[in-house]
């Protein structure tokens, strides 16, 4: 009996775990259903022409920067300007002790009245020996002396008219004035020093509009735009502050070396720009964009558009099928915030501009088509 009872319990166990075994078995689901397909916005690229552009690092400089300097000598009495004022040309900018100068310029005066009235005096003689001359009671060698005195009197009255005009000069430079109209620096010398002529800087002066800005490029830049640059074939300067934002004023090419600089490898070049409104200081580091030309089958896209990997940069590609494919591109350089495709694209393609960090080769997607930037 417990035998069999045995038997019969492993019976039903058997039969339990085979049941079970095929309820697993059959509540496996068969997943052959295809994932949903993301939407996705593409761009249909066509090739465009471009103007031929590049960018690089520039400083600022003042169209002109002048030392202010003395041109007599003496005591400094008084600083006439406010240091770092905008200045027009002429406005008095420091006065030195004006005494010494007017008390020569005094001299001066004195000495060409007393030569006036030495040439007068040598004047009425030479006609008086004339005259004894013509009745024979003097030599003809007095006369001729007379003439000589006369003409010597003069030339020396000349000699100090002279001196009085070089007196009323310097006494007019004791007050030293702005050349240019522009900014003034910080003064070098304070009132009490004693400056000397041509020599002692007083203060720097620098004229901001126009303001120039200086930059070079490349050989291997210089061959995409074809070679050498100069006035005729630059169309267009672009400044871009340290900001990041554009000058709103577009410069001209001012100046472009005719050769290579050996040590550099590159072309120095200087665009001259309007600025009125003092924006742009000199000494400033910025960039500049310079258009020159036109370049053929190029694309556009946005730079979100645009990934970057090991081996390059790459955009992906919706086919056909609706199935995201990864394509290898060149690149340019950029135009306002979107980059230039040299090469990797055919007219037609659909990028995918968005949601890129979801796919990856072989989604399947639904694209959207959006409008060309």
């Amino acid at each position: 009996m417990k035998k069999n009872f045995v038997c019969l319990c492993i019976l039903f166990v058997s039969c339990i775990l085979v049941s079970c075994g095929n309820s697993d078995t059959e509540s496996v689901p068969e997943n052959n259903m295809l994932a949903e397909a993301m939407p996705v916005s593409v761009l249909e690229v066509h090739p465009v022409n471009m103007p031929i552009s590049a960018e690089t690092v520039a400083q600022t400089e003042g169209a002109r920067e002048i030392e202010v300097r003395p041109r007599v000598g003496g005591i400094l009495i008084k600083r006439l300007y406010n240091e770092g004022a905008s200045v027009v040309a002429g406005q008095p900018l420091f006065l030195i002790d004006p005494e010494p100068f007017q008390i020569t310029l005094n001299e001066m005066r004195a000495e060409f009245l007393e030569q006036s009235i030495e040439v007068l005096r040598m004047k009425r003689e030479e006609g008086r020996q004339k005259k004894l001359f013509e009745k024979d009671f003097i030599s003809l060698r007095a006369y001729e002396g007379a003439i000589t005195n006369h003409a010597m009197a003069d030339a020396a009255l000349r000699a100090a008219k002279a001196r009085v005009q070089q007196a009323e000069l310097d006494l007019t430079y004791t007050t030293v004035t702005a050349p240019i109209n522009g900014v003034t620096g910080r003064a070098e010398v304070s009132e009490g020093a004693l400056v000397a002529a041509n020599s002692s800087l007083l203060t720097t002066m620098t004229q901001l509009s126009p303001i120039w800005v200086r930059f070079s490029f490349s050989d291997n830049e210089l061959v995409r735009f074809g070679g050498r640059l100069n006035e005729q074939n630059v169309e267009e300067v672009i400044v871009i502050l340290p900001d990041g934002t554009e000058y709103q004023q577009k410069g001209r090419i001012n100046f472009a070396d005719s050769r290579i600089d050996p040590l550099l490898g590159t072309q120095q070049l200087r665009a001259t720009f309007e600025n009125t409104d003092e924006r742009i200081l000199p000494g400033q580091f910025a960039r500049v964009r310079v258009t020159a030309g036109e370049t053929s089958q190029v694309y556009v896209l946005p730079q979100a558009a645009v990934l970057t990997s090991d081996l390059g940069r790459y955009v992906y590609v919706v086919n056909g099928s609706n199935e995201v494919e990864v394509r290898t591109i060149i690149v340019g350089d950029w135009v306002g915030k979107d980059w230039v495709v040299l090469e990797g694209l055919n007219a037609g393609d659909k990028v995918v501009v968005d949601n890129i960090i979801k796919l990856s080769p072989g989604s399947i997607v639904e694209p959207q088509l959006t409008r060309s930037p």
